[in-house]
Formats: structure tokens, C-alpha cells, sequence
């Protein structure tokens, strides 16, 4: 019948007929394959599937997906409502377990985050069945933004009782607030550094539309006051730029390798016909060997850059500037003082981590020297010394804040050290790369 009323239909309208023809061979293919499913195997179907089988399977599921999670997930057990240090932290998850130092199941909440806000937040989820949302920032020496969300679970039976459950979840939104700081810092920044050298460009061309239109002498003067301070804005806004991106990236840790002698010796390259011009000599003491250190070269090259052209700046005609690369030093050694009688201050101080090595490169010049005041701010954007002239190279106030975040972000140490009148010296400590590995004679052939 169906086959009769087909044909009639591919003659009044063969379109409408293929369509129906299609459909039909469609439940076809469906009936066909279900009627050659034995039914052992229709017995494992989704919708025949023993619940127990199925719950098991899903809790397994559920497992998988707890461990595998990208954000740091933790299980919390209430125990006793006034035992503030009592919560328990019964399962962790991948992620948490790489961020805090939890060393099995059962290990205090309080060792883990002693974040007031976040216990807090905790302590109502467990006991008052709320859900909690904080943000608090990590300690450390990189700084991280951190969302914890809190929401009670289903009680268990724990030793007899009832024990109120929580789950804890860490959300990192540090580069969320990196990027609004930097937009705020570069637009605030910009339009306060920027203003001066406007406002001179402006009356400089308002000048040389009036009365100094005529007068040649005038307005080439003026013409090279303008380029003076058209150049200022453009390093300017380049070191905004490149202080926000280094600041974007400063709790992701760089994975290259540099050779920090090497790296040093090209900026002593860069350098040396503008020492020449000062009349300022560069005695560098860079060692026998490689100093590989973790980094990224641009970066790490942009340190050594900056510090010796601050020592450049404030070194007088016939002066000289000491730079030295000193191997294989620990933390502890990377702080020591290296000048007699100084004032020295730590500006960046990384985590220890056991057996951590670093190479140091440090930077002397014999210049006016700082008081022990301006030291903790030298790394402030945009912070000069009253009364100290830095010579005929003027910098745009962001080279020591630009050292700074650039050591952060390659988890090192930077200290600068001072004696009034008798010069400063910078010490930025990098970490040691790990050897690596040859397989045979000829991969030792190859790197060399």
C-alpha cells in the first residue's frame, strides 16, 4: 500500500515522492539495526542500564572530572562547629594539590590558606549552609588574584555524627585584574607624563605660527626643542607599553635558556660608543664558562641594559662603572653586601625553594650615591631624586620598575645598595638553568 501511494505521488510530485522515499529508508536502516542487536547487548543500552551499574559508572565519571579540573578543588569536612582550626581537607584535587602543599587527606584547612575572608566564607558554607563567593590575593612573591567560591555538600556520617561537608573551588584571575590595572596605570600614567611635553609642543607651535614664523634662527631652535620632546613621548609611551605587557606576564614563569655572560657582553657591545662619548669606562668582569640561567633573553637583556644606562646616567666624565657576573650563589649569598660601609635594601626577594642557585650580574658606578630614604622607592614609577642630575641623557622614570617586575617574573632577587657620595650598586640574581643531559658523543658534538 505504501509502495502504491508512493508511486502515485512521483507522478503528481516527484520531489515531494524522494522525500518520502528517503524517510522511508531511514526507519528501514533504524528498524534493521535494532533487530540485529542481540539482546545480550540490548541489555547494556542507556536506557536498560542497571542503576547500580550506571551509578557506579557516573561516580567514577565524576572522579575523573574532579582530579582533571583546571581550577584547584578541595573537599572540606566541618568537624566541630567551634574548632575554628578543625576543618579537615579530605580530597584535593590535581590542580590543588600543585598550588598548596597537601600531603594526604585529613590536612588542616588553616596549613593550607590563612586567608581570614576565605576561612570565614568556609565556616558558612559548613555550618550555616550558605554559599560563599571572596576575593583575596596570594602571598608569595608573585602577587595572584584569587576568586574562592564555597558551597555546602551533603552531610556525611563521620565517627557517628553527621559532619557538614563543603567544596572549596580557586578560580585565578590574576590575568583578569592585570589586564584592567594595565589599562588604568597606562591611561593614568600616560596622561600625566604626557601633559608636560604637550603642553611645550603646543606653545612652541603657537610660537612659531606668531612672531617667530620670520625669524630663522628661532625656529630652528625651537624646531629642535620640539624634536627634543617629541623623542621624550615616544620612549615614553614605549616603556608604558613594555612595562604593562612584563606586568601581564609576571606570574607566568619564562622556560628558555641564557647564557647571562653572553647576554651581558652584547649589552657592553650596545653601550660602548655611548660610554666612549662620556668618557666613562666599563670594566667588566664576566668570568670563565657559561652562567646559563632560566629566562627569556630580550627580557634578561633589557635588565642588564637598564642598570647600565642608570649607571651611565649618573657617572661623571673620566668616571668608570664595575660590572661582575658571580656563578653558582645562593639566595643567601645573592644578598650580600658588596660595599663597605653601605645602606643596602632587598627590592625583590623571591621564595626559597630547596637548593635553588643563582648567578648574579651587578652593576657600580661612582656616582653621587643615594640616602637611605629614596631606596624603597627606586623601583616607583616615574620616582626621581631631588637635587641628583643624571647628566644629558634624561630617562623616563620606568627603568628600575621595568628591572623589577622583570626579576619577579624570572623568580630572582634584586638589591640595590648605596653610600652617599661614593656611587650605588644593583644586583640582579637569576636562576641557575639545569645541566642538561647528553646522550652520546655526538650530542656533545653537536652543541659545540
Amino acid at each position: 500500500m505504501a509502495v502504491t501511494i508512493m508511486l502515485v505521488l512521483a507522478v503528481m510530485q516527484p520531489s515531494l515522492a524522494g522525500w518520502l522515499v528517503l524517510g522511508a529508508l531511514a526507519v528501514a536502516f533504524t528498524t534493521w539495526i535494532v533487530n540485529r542487536t542481540p539482546p545480550a547487548e540490548q541489555s547494556h543500552l542507556p536506557v536498560a542500564m542497571d542503576a547500580q551499574v550506571e551509578a557506579a559508572g557516573d561516580a567514577g565519571l565524576m572522579a575523573d572530572v574532579f582530579e582533571a579540573s583546571y581550577d584547584p578543588m578541595m573537599i572540606i569536612a566541618g568537624g566541630e562547629a567551634d574548632d575554628i582550626a578543625g576543618r579537615r581537607i579530605l580530597l584535593a584535587n590535581a590542580a590543588a594539590r600543585e598550588l598548596f602543599p597537601i600531603s594526604n587527606s585529613g590536612t588542616l584547612l588553616v596549613a593550607v590558606i590563612r586567608e581570614p575572608g576565605v576561612l570565614e566564607a568556609v565556616d558558612e558554607a559548613l555550618f550555616l549552609n550558605e554559599a560563599c563567593r571572596v576575593d583575596y590575593i596570594g602571598g608569595g612573591a608573585q602577587e595572584r588574584h584569587w576568586r574562592a567560591q564555597v558551597h555546602p555538600l551533603p552531610a556525611r556520617d563521620g565517627q557517628g555524627r553527621q559532619e557538614p561537608l563543603a567544596l572549596l573551588t580557586l578560580k585565578d584571575e590574576t590575568d583578569l585584574r592585570r589586564i584592567e590595572r594595565m589599562r588604568v596605570d597606562f591611561l593614568a600614567n600616560a596622561s600625566h607624563e604626557l601633559r608636560t611635553p604637550l603642553a611645550s609642543l603646543t606653545g612652541f607651535i603657537e610660537t612659531l605660527r606668531g612672531h617667530a614664523k620670520d625669524d630663522p634662527k628661532a625656529r630652528d631652535r625651537f624646531l629642535d626643542i620640539m624634536a627634543t620632546q617629541a623623542d621624550r613621548m615616544s620612549r615614553l609611551v614605549a616603556d608604558l607599553l613594555s612595562l604593562s605587557r612584563i606586568e601581564l606576564n609576571e606570574h607566568i614563569a619564562p622556560h628558555g635558556r641564557v647564557d647571562l655572560a653572553r647576554a651581558t657582553s652584547d649589552v657592553l657591545d650596545a653601550v660602548s660608543v655611548i660610554s666612549r662619548e662620556r668618557g666613562v669606562t666599563v670594566r667588566a668582569d664576566l668570568g670563565i664558562g657559561g652562567a646559563d640561567v632560566i629566562g627569556e633573553r630580550d627580557e634578561i637583556v633589557q635588565v642588564v641594559q637598564n642598570l647600565v644606562d642608570n649607571a651611565l646616567k649618573y657617572s661623571t666624565a673620566g668616571g668608570h662603572i664595575e660590572l661582575t657576573i658571580e656563578r653558582d650563589r645562593s639566595l643567601d649569598e645573592t644578598m650580600v653586601s658588596r660595599m663597605q660601609e653601605s645602606t643596602r635594601l632587598s627590592l625583590v626577594t623571591p621564595d626559597r625553594e630547596q637548593g635553588a642557585r643563582y648567578v648574579v650580574v651587578t652593576v657600580r658606578d661612582h656616582g653621587p650615591g643615594m640616602a637611605r630614604e629614596h631606596l624603597p622607592r627606586l623601583t616607583e614609577r616615574f620616582y626621581r631624586i631631588e637635587g641628583q642630575k643624571s647628566g644629558e641623557r634624561q630617562g623616563t622614570g620606568l627603568g628600575l620598575a621595568i628591572v623589577r617586575h622583570i626579576v619577579i617574573r624570572h623568580r630572582g632577587a634584586l638589591s640595590v645598595e648605596s653610600v652617599l657620595g661614593s656611587g650605588a650598586l644593583f644586583a640582579a640574581a637569576f636562576p641557575i638553568a639545569p645541566q642538561r643531559q647528553l646522550a652520546s658523543a655526538e650530542t656533545l658534538e653537536e652543541i659545540l
